[in-house]
C-alpha cells in the first residue's frame, strides 16, 4: 500500500513539474504577446484550454488512483487474511509437532535414563568382577566355581567328586570317576590372569617379550604342578586336565604359544577351556554309559536265559492248549453229527405220524427204525 501511495505522489509531482514548465512557457508567450494583443488573446485561450484539459486529466487520474487504491487495499486485505490463516495453521501444526516431539523426547529420555541405570549397574558389576579377579584366592574360587557348574551340568552325581584328597595328600579340585582303563581323571582349575594382562597390555617389543616370558613361566609351573601332584600310579589315570576358565587365554595359548602346548602333551596334562571341557565331559558321559552297560551285561544275559525258558514253557502250554482245542473241536463235530441224525429221525417219525389212515403197509416201531439206521 505504501508503494502505491509513493507512485501516486510521484505522478502528482511529475504533473506539477509539467504544469510549472508549461506555465513558464506561457509567461514567455505573454511577454512576447505584449506587442501583439491578438496573439496574446489566442495564447490565453490556448492556455485556458490546456489548463482545463489538465484539470480534467488530473481529476481522471485522481479518480483512477482512488479506484486503484481501493482495489489494492481489497487485494492486500484478502492476501493478509490468507497469509494470516496460513500462518495460524502453520503455527498450530508446528505446535502439535513440537508437542509430539517433546513427548517422544521425554519417552526417549526415560529409556536413556533406564539404560544409564543399567550401565551403572553393569559398571558396578564389572568393577566387582575386577576386584574378584585381582585377588588370587578369589580368582581361584571363580575358576573352581565355573568348573563345578560345568561338571554338574554334564555328568551324573555318582560320576565325580569335588575337593578330593588323594593318597599323596594333594587335594584336587575335581575327580571324574572312570572305570579302568583309563581310571579316574583329575581336573584342576588354573587362571594365569596377571601374566595374560601383561601380555595384552604390552606395546613395545621388549614389553611383549617380558610378558611372553612371564606367561610361559606361569603356564609351565601350572603344568608341572598338575603333572607331579595329580597323576598317581594305581589311583588316577595316566593323564590329567588343566582347566582354563577363560576362552581368551585358551585362544592366546593355542595361537601364539605352541611350545607350552607341546610341554603339556609331554607331561600328559591336557589343557581345556569351558567349551572344550564340555565336549570332553560329554565324551566321559558316553564312556560311563558304555561301562554301565558292560557291567549289566551279565545280568541282562541271565535275564535273557530266564526269558527263553519262559518262552519254551509258554510254547509247551500253547501246544497242550492246541491239542485240547483239537479234541474239543472233534467232540463238537461228533455232537453236531448226532444232532443232525436226531433231527432227521424226528422228522421221519413226524412224517409217519401224519401218514394216511387205512394204509396196509406195516409200520415198524420207532426202536426198530433206530436200530436200522444205526
Amino acid at each position: 500500500m505504501e508503494i502505491v501511495l509513493i507512485a501516486v505522489i510521484g505522478i502528482l509531482v511529475a504533473v506539477t513539474v509539467f504544469l510549472l514548465l508549461r506555465m513558464k512557457n506561457a509567461e514567455k508567450l505573454i511577454a512576447m504577446a505584449s506587442t501583439n494583443s491578438e496573439h496574446l488573446a489566442r495564447l490565453s485561450e490556448s492556455l485556458l484550454a490546456q489548463q482545463s484539459q489538465l484539470e480534467g486529466q488530473l481529476k481522471q487520474m485522481s479518480a483512477d488512483g482512488a479506484a486503484s487504491r481501493t482495489e489494492i487495499n481489497k487485494t492486500l486485505a484478502e492476501r493478509l487474511d490468507t497469509v494470516s490463516k496460513r500462518l495460524g495453521d502453520s503455527i498450530a501444526q508446528s505446535t502439535e509437532k513440537t508437542g509430539k516431539s517433546l513427548t517422544d523426547l521425554q519417552a526417549r529420555l526415560a529409556v536413556i535414563d533406564k539404560a544409564q541405570d543399567n550401565l551403572t549397574d553393569l559398571s558396578n558389576q564389572v568393577v566387582g568382577l575386577q576386584d574378584i579377579l585381582a585377588n588370587k584366592q578369589a580368582r581361584g574360587a571363580f575358576g573352581e566355581l565355573q568348573l563345578n557348574d560345568l561338571v554338574k551340568s554334564a555328568l551324573p552325581p555318582s560320576a565325580y567328586d569335588f575337593q578330593v584328597t588323594l593318597s599323596n595328600g594333594r587335594r584336587a579340585d575335581c575327580l571324574i570317576k572312570l572305570p579302568n582303563p583309563p581310571g579316574s581323571i583329575v581336573v584342576d582349575a588354573k587362571f594365569p590372569l596377571e601374566s595374560f594382562h601383561l601380555l595384552r597390555q604390552a606395546e613395545t617389543d621388549s614389553d611383549k617379550t617380558i610378558a611372553s616370558r612371564a606367561f610361559t613361566t606361569a603356564m609351565q609351573k601350572h603344568i608341572n604342578d598338575i603333572s607331579s601332584k595329580y597323576i598317581v600310579d594305581g589311583e588316577t589315570a595316566e593323564s590329567a586336565l588343566l582347566f582354563l576358565p577363560s576362552e581368551a587365554v585358551y585362544a592366546e595359548l593355542h595361537a601364539n604359544f605352541p611350545a607350552i602346548m607341546e610341554k603339556s602333551y609331554q607331561a600328559r596334562v591336557w589343557i581345556v577351556s569351558p567349551t572344550t571341557l564340555m565336549a570332553t565331559l560329554n565324551t566321559v558321559r558316553a564312556v560311563l554309559k558304555d561301562s554301565q552297560m558292560r557291567e549289566q551285561a551279565g545280568v541282562i544275559q541271565k535275564e535273557v536265559g530266564v526269558l527263553l525258558k519262559d518262552v519254551i514253557r509258554l510254547e509247551s502250554r500253547v501246544d497242550s492248549l492246541g491239542r485240547h482245542f483239537a479234541q474239543a473241536s472233534k467232540d463238537i463235530e461228533g455232537i453236531e453229527t448226532s444232532s443232525r441224525k436226531i433231527t432227521s429221525r424226528g422228522e421221519k417219525i413226524e412224517d409217519l405220524q401224519l401218514g394216511e389212515e387205512g394204509t396196509e403197509e406195516l409200520i415198524a416201531p420207532p426202536a426198530e427204525l433206530l436200530r436200522q439206521k444205526d
